[in-house]
């Protein structure tokens, strides 16, 4: 008896311990719990919340609007209503009143050149339209002969003796025949070179070529040289690069060309730019060059993928080519990065140029241009292919376009691959039936809709004939298949300008005021979105940035008015009062 009550005895004060354990384990569960909501709660409050105006957030197939959106740092934390965003307000908490105006995701620029920007910025420019810089507007010209004049007067009065003098922006159907012969009798003595409108051409004079020693023999075989003419397009102008490069890559000027750059890209509200095809010329140089410019803490980022096409030649082969892209990474800072796993390659020549290759040819007999053999181009998209890169290609006319889809079409039968995103640039001319092939394939799309206002009229006359002439860059073809399709300038063949894309794609309306292919015109959303989320699509960070959303960086671009309200001719006349780069404020 007197066991079995000591055991009780004993057995109730376990059970008492052990009730009072739980207790206070429970009690201390709670705490901790408490204080996290505590600490989650001081982690989400707000530096900004943003109200008072529409928000388009680029969130879904159709508008979707926020009544207010709340950031932390260079996060979005919330986006929805005001009453929900304010309980993320705190006592030190910015209430930004939009007062009416409009708040979108910053706009993303995935395919401009710095490198060009650096060169043709704070050189001459004299173009078939005018070039609208930050301080000044460069005035268009047309005829041979107040082009010869203009180019003569400009040479006179700001070329130092001695010195290559670069004039930028010419193109022979406004401008007429252009030569060595020519710029001899304009500057028998200065050193003259001028770059054509697409980048892809230029035309020097001997004194030119005597500066940087050129010699016949060093060229010999290359069939993209017109010695006599002094004339390097496409493939002699990628092996000309190296060799004249250095004119460039001069601190008071290219250093100022990128200066001028940054400018642009902050006055047109752009928070992120992508150069596909990096370097250029010369890895070393246009890397220093841009971090230096980089470091004075700009209010965007830069994202950069390798120039596969350059490269190749640089390091001695597609294999050697690789081992460098693969030590990308220590060149990346805060603010410039290398996209990893992806590549740009060059097919056909350039629009501008008329030297796009098509199907049908040209009207006048000339011919079209590869700039990568095709052999060695497919050759290049099978080894990243099976490495499993995202791979860009410039490609401009329908035959080249075509010979893509074909390589495309190839490799998913030997290597099947699911959103591979293989993504075509420019795409100046195609068919229905190319965008069909492409949606099948998935394959992407990131156009410059700007070819038609600059090209549409004189094309249709020279070189295109009416249909194609007329029907450069059929966006609605692409979007009705699905395409993601994403805009870029491609600077400088077109202004650094995404509302004027925007514009161009909505209205189709040239330079010359023409109404050309209505039927591919598409609305104010779709245009939107290509200069946005979609934009991040094409370099794959559609889950960093591009739209308004909690997780998202807060990136915006405040406009004065609504694009999807107001009258879609003055899209591109919408004032850009202010960009938010990273949570931080950057009024124009």
């Amino acid at each position: 008896m007197h066991s079995m009550g000591y055991k009780n005895t004993e057995s109730i004060k376990l059970n008492l311990i052990s009730i009072l354990y739980m207790k206070i384990l429970n009690f201390l569960l709670i705490a901790i719990f408490i204080t996290a909501i505590n600490l989650y709660s001081q982690t989400e409050t707000a530096d900004v919340i943003y109200y008072g105006g529409d928000i388009l957030t680029m969130e879904g197939d159709s508008p979707v609007y926020a009544d207010a959106v709340a950031t932390k740092g260079d996060k979005i934390i919330f986006a929805g209503k005001k009453s929900e965003a304010e309980k993320h307000k705190g006592a030190n908490t910015v209430m930004y009143d939009l007062k009416g105006k409009t708040m979108m995701p910053g706009f993303i620029e995935p395919h401009v050149h710095p490198s060009i920007a650096a060169t043709m910025l704070p050189n001459e420019i004299i173009a078939a339209n005018d070039w609208v810089l930050p301080h000044v507007t460069k005035k268009a010209v047309v005829g041979h002969d107040a082009y010869i004049q203009r180019v003569t007067e400009s040479i006179n009065a700001n070329a130092k003796t001695g010195v290559p003098y670069i004039i930028w922006g010419y193109h022979q159907l406004w401008h007429g025949e252009l030569s060595r012969d020519i710029l001899n009798k304009i500057a028998p003595t200065q050193p003259v070179g001028i770059i054509h409108r697409s980048f892809h051409e230029i035309y020097m004079n001997d004194a030119f070529m005597n500066y940087f020693n050129l010699k016949e023999e060093d060229f010999k075989g290359n069939p993209q040289v017109e010695w006599a003419k002094g004339h390097f397009f496409e493939g002699g102008w990628l092996a000309l690069a190296p060799k004249i490069g250095g004119m460039f890559f001069k601190p008071d000027t290219y250093g100022a060309g990128l200066e001028i750059m940054s400018q642009i890209i902050h006055m047109n509200g752009i928070t992120t730019v992508c150069e596909p095809g990096f370097p250029s010329s010369s890895f070393e140089m246009e890397y220093a060059f841009l971090k230096k410019e980089m470091d004075k803490t700009q209010p965007y980022e830069v994202y950069l993928i390798p120039n596969g096409t350059q490269l190749n030649g640089m390091k001695g082969g597609n294999d050697k080519a690789y081992d460098f892209i693969q030590t990308l990474s220590q060149y990346n800072t805060p603010n410039i990065t290398f996209l990893p796993n992806q590549i740009k390659f060059f097919c056909d020549g350039a629009i501008y140029s008329q030297l796009m290759q098509m199907v049908d040819g040209y009207t006048d007999g000339h011919q079209g241009q590869w700039m990568t053999p095709t052999d060695l181009l497919k050759e290049q998209i099978s080894m990243y292919w099976k490495l499993g890169y995202k791979i860009h290609v410039h490609a401009n006319g329908d035959k080249g376009i075509q010979s893509l889809i074909d390589d495309v079409k190839s490799d998913q039968q030997t290597n099947p691959r699911t959103d591979h995103r293989f993504t075509l640039h420019h795409m100046g001319y195609f068919s229905v039936e190319q965008a069909k092939e492409m949606s099948e394939l998935g394959m992407e799309a990131s156009v410059n809709p700007y070819y038609l206002w600059a090209l549409a009229d004189m094309y249709s006359q020279y070189g295109l004939g009416k249909e194609r002439g007329e029907s450069l860059v059929r966006i609605k073809s692409l979007l009705d298949n699905n395409i993601p399709v994403s805009f870029h300038s491609d600077f400088s063949m077109a202004p650094m300008e995404p509302l004027t894309l925007a514009w161009t794609s909505v209205n189709r309306v040239t330079s010359e005021n023409s109404k050309f292919s209505q039927d591919q015109r598409i609305d104010a959303y779709s245009a939107m979105k290509a200069i946005t989320i979609t934009a991040a699509r094409t370099i794959n960070l559609e889950n960093v940035m591009g739209s308004i959303k909690a997780g998202k960086v807060a990136n915006f671009t405040i406009l004065a008015e609504n694009p999807l309200k107001v009258k879609p001719m003055t899209i591109k006349d919408i004032k850009i009062i202010e960009t938010v780069f990273k949570g931080i404020s950057y009024p124009i």
